[in-house]
């Protein structure tokens, strides 16, 4: 039988110093260069039993900070509380740190020197971190609209902050650098934003000049069902079916309700993953083609209405 790699009881399942394991006489050097252990930042080994993600990596992280009172923040705090498209095990970890407080840039860790009120700090799991709506307060300052709104849809659609939640926090931290793009950032967010490339698609169709549509608008149908597409621009009857990575039967169920949608003087465009990727020009041409030519058109009788009836010009 293989010999089992040695794992000391004290550093099972454990992110440690290195030096500090050694140090203590737990392992020596060639030991911590074993299979038994993974090595994530300068200095800093985790069990190779534990799950590689970003909790690793702020696990880490804290380990390389120690008494600098630093709050793990923005995407990584988003991480912990839930998001888990918000960063990755090899992504930055981003950390608030007192401003008189003394903390050298490291290789893996992005230091933000900013104000931190102490009632917008929290423990989740055993890790100090900003709560929901300073994430999502941060997150919109930090990162670019295509990034923050999918987050904070995020949280939102997880029930880890509140519409008004955001509001209070919008209007706490206004006077604080970045205050007007956060509530801009805000106000775009939508709760009924299923997934993130659909909040990312919805972000990019409102960069690249279109009215906003609305996520997953509730739109009842002749028979009595209630369809609701990824994105609609209800005033104007568009409407936006995105992916396609659905079984062969509620596809074809969709397909049906779809033909139902434009017999009643709709335009459903859709789009995929691809077309996205590779072609999103394109894909902005067919949106804004199709809201000129219904925004032409006389709205037509029938019985398919939706939530918002917002009607704005089309650039």
């Amino acid at each position: 039988m293989p010999t089992q790699p040695l794992r000391p009881g004290a550093l099972q399942w454990q992110v440690f110093r290195g030096s500090e394991a050694v140090a203590r006489g737990l392992l020596t050097g060639h030991q911590l260069r074993s299979k038994a252990w993974v090595r994530i930042r300068h200095d800093v080994y985790a069990d190779a039993r534990l799950d590689r993600d970003h909790r690793l990596a702020c696990r880490a992280t804290m380990a390389r900070l120690p008494d600098t009172d630093a709050v793990l923040a923005g995407p990584s705090a988003a991480y912990l509380h839930g998001v888990r498209h918000a960063a990755g095990v090899d992504d930055e970890v981003h950390v608030i740190v007192p401003i008189d407080r003394r903390a050298s840039s490291q290789r893996g860790i992005c230091l933000h020197r900013v104000l931190l009120d102490l009632a917008d700090t929290q423990v989740v799991d055993g890790m100090p971190a900003t709560t929901p709506p300073r994430t999502a307060w941060d997150v919109a300052v930090w990162r670019p609209l295509t990034e923050s709104v999918p987050l904070i849809d995020s949280l939102l659609r997880l029930g880890r902050v509140t519409p008004e939640q955001l509001s209070q926090a919008a209007n706490r931290l206004s006077r604080r650098p970045g205050g007007r793009r956060a509530q801009h950032a805000f106000d775009l967010a939508d709760l009924g934003a299923p997934s993130r490339a659909e909040s990312e698609l919805r972000m990019r169709l409102i960069l690249s000049g279109l009215p906003r549509p609305v996520a997953q608008p509730q739109l009842p149908m002749p028979d009595g069902t209630t369809l609701r597409p990824n994105l609609a621009w209800p005033a104007h009857r568009v409407a936006i079916e995105y992916g396609g990575v659905r079984d062969a039967g509620p596809q074809e169920l969709d397909r049906q309700r779809f033909d139902a949608l434009v017999f009643d003087g709709w335009r459903v465009l859709h789009v995929t993953g691809h077309r996205v990727r590779h072609d999103f020009p394109a894909v902005v041409r067919q949106a804004r083609d199709a809201l000129r030519a219904q925004a032409r058109r006389a709205p037509p009788i029938g019985r398919c209405e939706a939530v918002d009836h917002r009607r704005e010009l089309v650039p």
